[in-house]
């Protein structure tokens, strides 16, 4: 069956709008509050682990009520995209009515919420439409399709705000305003591939959490991610401060999400080969080396970070693609319906960018770090955002490789079942 006739391409479409209002905004909207409206470091990060906190219910409720909506799949998410898209207006292209960090705080608890129902609802029918696939193991076709869109449209929403400075004087507000227009294509695109599926009689979050291996793979995925939350968070910041790289931000950006996208496809054909955990683990080994590096970068270093920009985005694109595709095999084998799985699933991923927040930026702030500053910075913060940006990532996916070395999941996707991906 050709991948037109599964409808995989709008599985990349859909993938690519969602991922643009999810890391993206964690790299932009903080820099862009604390650049435009005054707002402390401090309070971005309280706001965002706040925001992270309502995740501990929302999002598992939100898998739940995906379920139950299940016969009225496509509406709710021709809604929940409505309130994402005008979520993104009112963040980057409307002037704070009230207090930037309440206007701050309100604009991301809709766009979030929007985004975790639609990322939830849209991973959940991924599981059953991989069901139905002829060809070699769906999940695994389905995950490259859709995580390779996923990483373009991170790309693009990464790249376009500092690319349109140029063209504009008012870029994000004109950014917001493109990804509002692309919701509605998005949203069209996959009107025709909403299922329920047999959601109103799903089996809920026992079987998954009384999971052993579901449970390792959640912990894995909380580890695996913080990583990738730190350097998204403080990624601006390092290329600023410590690189004295003014201008580079969005090309560097676009070398990273590129090299993930690119390789996407390319960790398909090593799991084929070698089975999905020797993939996962080569790709996290290449994340600790390339983050090793950037320890020792210091001003003008941008060329060499640039080489560190592709290695660590080519080892996201095996994070990216390959554990979820396990998560959504294990789910496929104890919860087919899968929303509360990936409703748990999002809260972790989530997770980690509030840890991130709530810990990175406070300690950056104590140290004596302001940001825009590079030849005044002092030393204790500089090295200080070193720390933060290159060592911590480094000991965290170390623990997760660990985890992930001891987990018994040698079977699945091993050998030539992946050979179709």
């Amino acid at each position: 069956m050709s991948t037109r006739a599964d409808g995989l391409p709008a599985y990349a479409i859909f993938a690519a709008t969602l991922a643009a209002a999810g890391l993206p905004i964690y790299i932009h909207a903080p820099k862009y509050f604390v650049d435009e409206y005054g707002v402390s470091l401090a309070a971005l990060g309280v706001i965002l682990f706040g925001l992270r906190l309502l995740d501990v219910v929302q999002d598992p409720l939100l898998g739940w009520l995906s379920r139950r909506l299940g016969a009225w799949r496509r509406g709710s998410v021709a809604f929940a995209g409505a309130v994402m898209a005008l979520a993104m207006v009112g963040l980057f292209a409307v002037e704070p009515p009230i207090a930037p960090a309440a206007w701050f705080a309100i604009t991301l608890a809709l766009l979030f919420s929007a985004f975790s129902y639609l990322t939830i609802t849209f991973y959940a029918q991924g599981v059953q439409k991989a069901g139905t696939m002829r060809g070699g193991d769906g999940h695994v076709r389905l995950a490259t399709w859709r995580e390779s869109g996923a990483l373009l449209g991170v790309s693009m929403a990464a790249v376009l705000p500092v690319a349109l400075v140029s063209l504009t004087d008012a870029p994000f507000a004109v950014f917001a305003v493109i990804f509002a227009i692309s919701v509605g294509f998005a949203v069209l695109a996959m009107r025709g591939e909403w299922r329920a599926g047999g959601v109103v009689e799903g089996v809920g979050f026992r079987p998954i959490l009384g999971d052993p291996l579901a449970r390792r793979l959640l912990l894995i995925a909380l580890l695996n991610a913080t990583p990738v939350a730190v350097t998204s968070t403080l990624f601006l910041f390092f290329v600023e401060s410590r690189l004295d790289a003014v201008g580079w931000e969005g090309p560097l950006l676009l070398l990273f999400f590129l090299a993930a996208a690119a390789s996407a496809p390319v960790w398909g054909k090593i799991a084929g080969l070698v089975g999905a955990k020797r993939a996962l683990l080569a790709g996290m080994a290449l994340a600790v080396v390339s983050f090793g590096f950037a320890a020792f970068l210091g001003t003008g270093d941008t060329v060499a970070f640039s080489g560190i920009c592709i290695a660590s985005g080519a080892a996201l694109g095996a994070d990216m693609t390959l554990l979820p595709a396990i998560f959504a095999r294990r789910m496929s084998e104890i919860a087919p319906e899968a929303a509360e799985g990936f409703g748990l699933w999002s809260f972790v991923t989530k997770f980690t960018l509030a840890f991130a927040a709530v810990t990175l930026l406070p300690l950056l702030e104590v140290s004596g770090f302001e940001p825009g500053t590079t030849a005044t910075a002092s030393k204790e913060a500089l090295t200080t955002l070193t720390l933060m940006y290159a060592v911590l990532p480094c000991v965290l996916k170390l623990v997760a490789m660990a985890l992930l070395a001891r987990t018994p999941i040698e079977h699945v996707y091993a050998g030539a079942a992946m050979q179709e991906t």
